[in-house]
């Protein structure tokens, strides 16, 4: 499951949000959307757990979690236009 985390202190890395994930369980994929001007974060990313229960229960635990002053936002990914019902 993609999950979308928003609201991110700017200054957290990549590092530190797999590792938050990584408490609840298996991190697939973890990606801080950089700004490419600025080379710093810009509040954003993804993270992608490959088991649904785990991911639900970061979601659950994470989502309004203040951390370094930030509440964070954190919801299933729906960005995925492609995939549509089958046919």
């Amino acid at each position: 499951m993609k999950l979308l985390i928003r609201n991110l202190a700017r200054s957290i890395t990549e590092a530190e949000l797999r590792a938050m994930f990584q408490e609840h369980g298996t991190v697939q994929s973890c990606t801080l959307v950089i700004d490419k001007d600025t080379g710093s974060s810009k509040g954003f990313g993804f993270v992608e757990m490959p088991k649904p229960g785990e991911a639900k229960a970061a979601i659950k635990i994470l989502n309004g979690m203040d951390v370094d002053g930030s509440k964070l936002r954190v919801k299933k990914d729906e960005s995925k236009k492609d995939e549509g019902p089958a046919r």
